[in-house]
């Protein structure tokens, strides 16, 4: 029976990551081993990976941030680019994509999904688009097939921010192989898998696997398992500017056993998913998820719409819920309100992702999450009255 290392609190949490013992003595053992960074255990995390994801390389990285910036350097987008992405995603998305010097360009969603809608991305695609930096919104996978057809089309890159859909499927196969060129994930302590903070990136095209690798460590010609390993001398090069995305074997340490708890995680997820779901259908003024027949997502969080009426009361709900000890946040943020990437270009261009923005509330989420403490969520929002 696992012991849970877990934070004495009187309020339901939206998010509690579930680490146990294990993944205590885990990190200990690598602090006793001498080698805390870039080694072995994350050579160990990284071929888990690829056998659970079906894809062919996976390289761990520090973060998703970091990931989604050596995807995009990787696939050959630079300044004078642009790339199409959601608005409605963390701002990381977009940040990456500046890191490169590219420019953001962002394309509304599909209302239903929160993801990306395929027939809107032509209208925002000029001579300078590189790629498409798809995002699997809250776990939901993306209308992918369209998506690629559209790519396909017009001669683009496809990327996978995959950072919240670790286990999520889409046509029976799990999101990450990738289908598109490459596909990015987060171990944050929010995600379902968690190391604390890091990534890690998949690709199924090996030259593209050992540029990621270099590039993460200050694009070292020899990495470090193999620098330590060698029973002759050896020098390494560093032939273009690389950088310090590395990933600590802690980290990985942590990953490996997380791992092994992962079913168990994302059938949990699911069946109090489903018991939210068929318990709010039942408020006229909240929308549950839609989950298109192809998909099978992870509920890396539970989202909400309140109705257009209701959008001025959110705030107003989400302190009565506080109040009565149950957290919860405002939905996706729109990247397109925040001062960096501001501008009159997207005014009333992208209605769906306002929409969603305005309305979006995120409910308590997570595996230790008792059937007691859903219905006492349940019950306050059936009770609920403004």
């Amino acid at each position: 029976m696992t012991t849970l290392l877990t934070p004495v609190t009187a309020t339901i949490p939206v998010a509690r990551p579930y680490i146990g013992v294990e993944e205590e003595q885990a990190v200990v053992d690598v602090l006793r081993s001498g080698w805390v960074t870039q080694g072995p255990r994350v050579a160990e995390f990284e071929a888990r990976f690829s056998e659970y994801i079906g894809c062919d390389y996976s390289v761990a990285v520090s973060s998703c941030t970091t990931a989604l910036h050596l995807a995009l350097l990787a696939v050959g987008v630079g300044p004078g680019d642009e790339v199409i992405c959601p608005s409605l995603s963390f701002i990381a998305t977009a940040n990456a994509i500046a890191y490169t010097g590219a420019t953001p360009t962002f394309s509304d969603i599909d209302l239903a999904t929160y993801n990306l809608d395929p027939h809107r991305i032509e209208e925002v695609i000029t001579p300078k688009t590189k790629a498409i930096l798809v995002v699997h919104q809250v776990g939901l996978p993306a209308e992918m097939d369209e998506l690629l057809d559209v790519a396909a089309k017009h001669r683009l890159v496809v990327v996978e921010d995959a950072a919240c859909a670790i286990g999520s499927q889409y046509d029976q196969a799990l999101i990450g192989k990738p289908l598109g060129t490459i596909a990015c994930f987060s171990f944050h302590p929010r995600k379902i898998l968690t190391t604390g903070e890091g990534g890690m990136i998949t690709t199924n095209d090996e030259g593209i696997a050992e540029r990621l690798r270099r590039a993460r460590q200050h694009a070292m010609s020899l990495s470090d398992v193999a620098r330590h390993g060698a029973r002759r001398i050896v020098t390494e090069s560093y032939d273009e500017v690389g950088f310090n995305y590395r990933m600590t074997d802690m980290q990985a340490a942590m990953g490996i056993i997380q791992f092994n708890r992962l079913d168990d995680l994302l059938a949990r997820r699911r069946c109090l998913a489903a018991r939210y779901t068929q318990a709010l259908q039942v408020i006229d003024w909240l929308q549950t998820p839609m989950v298109p027949t192809n998909c099978i997502p992870n509920y890396q969080s539970y989202m909400v719409r309140l109705t257009r009426d209701m959008a001025s009361k959110r705030d107003a709900v989400m302190q009565i819920l506080l109040d009565k000890n149950i957290s919860t946040r405002r939905g996706i943020m729109a990247i397109h309100h925040e001062l960096p990437y501001r501008s009159e270009r997207w005014n009333n261009r992208l209605p769906n992702t306002d929409l969603t923005t305005d309305t979006g509330l995120i409910l308590p989420l997570f595996h230790q999450m008792t059937d007691a403490e859903q219905d006492y969520i349940i019950e306050s929002l059936q009770g609920l009255r403004i």
